[in-house]
């Protein structure tokens, strides 16, 4: 082989190897250089997530709602509007001492009345949306040979449940929506009962006035023998279903019962 065709031979491959060297060591910036977009966008999720729920956390307490001569009991949250944000309930009770009574059997008994407040959560900050203070009845009454029913709130896929129950003889409870101005009433369910045995079940759908009632038959039933009849009924359409924030006394309502 002559000088000048070695010469050439060697030109070529230095020139071979320079190219290769070239397209590895772009292709090593390049991962780098997406692998830092990557943490860059990833970094951005994070702030644009904290930001949010930044913002839809209440910078306002729950207390600054509670009226004068209230105590709090419970608080609940739950989404009341579906906007995928948690609202807020507040159970609360007066502070009365006239309503502190001596019971001849159970002692010293705080029959003060109980309430509800509904706060929504608008624009990071809570807005009080109805407000019933003395609707339910104090924790305290009488129960019969039983104790008192038992107080209970809960918010469940976008409804308002208030749940009360009275241990073997059963439960009953109303379902809310919200509407408007307020909270309608569109359903109540109940449960009679004779210990663990059920004697009868009633729901009532107020939307479709539907009214399902069912009865065990089998007298002599331990729990889960029993045998239910069905009957179904509709009730007359009535104006208005019932609104939480007209509600005096949920003892004395009557529901088509």
């Amino acid at each position: 082989m002559s000088r000048i065709s070695y010469y050439l031979t060697m030109k070529k491959i230095f020139k071979s190897i320079f190219i290769i060297s070239f397209l590895l060591i772009s292709c090593e910036n390049s991962k780098k250089e997406e692998s830092s977009t990557k943490e860059d966008s990833t970094e951005i999720k994070k702030e644009e997530i904290a930001t949010t729920i930044s913002d839809t956390i209440p910078k306002n307490k729950t207390s600054d709602f509670i009226p004068k001569g209230f105590k709090l009991l419970e608080e609940i949250k739950g989404d009341l509007n579906k906007d995928g944000i948690d609202d807020c309930i507040l159970l609360i009770k007066e502070i009365n001492k006239e309503n502190i009574v001596q019971h001849e059997f159970r002692g010293e008994l705080d029959r003060n009345r109980r309430g509800i407040i509904v706060l929504l959560n608008e624009n990071g900050n809570y807005k009080q949306f109805l407000k019933n203070i003395d609707c339910f009845s104090s924790e305290n009454e009488e129960g019969g040979v039983y104790y008192a029913p038992e107080l209970s709130v809960e918010i469940k896929k976008g409804n308002l449940y208030i749940h009360y129950a009275h241990g073997r003889y059963g439960y009953w409870s109303y379902t809310f929506r919200l509407k408007n101005s307020d909270f309608e009433l569109i359903g109540y369910d109940s449960s009679d009962n004779n210990g663990a045995v059920i004697n009868s079940e009633l729901s009532i759908n107020f939307l479709s006035r539907k009214k399902i009632i069912r009865t065990n038959t089998n007298e002599n039933a331990d729990s889960g023998e029993e045998v239910f009849e069905e009957r179904i009924v509709y009730i007359e359409k009535t104006k208005s279903l019932g609104k939480l924030s007209e509600i005096k006394d949920f003892d004395d309502l009557e529901l088509f019962q």
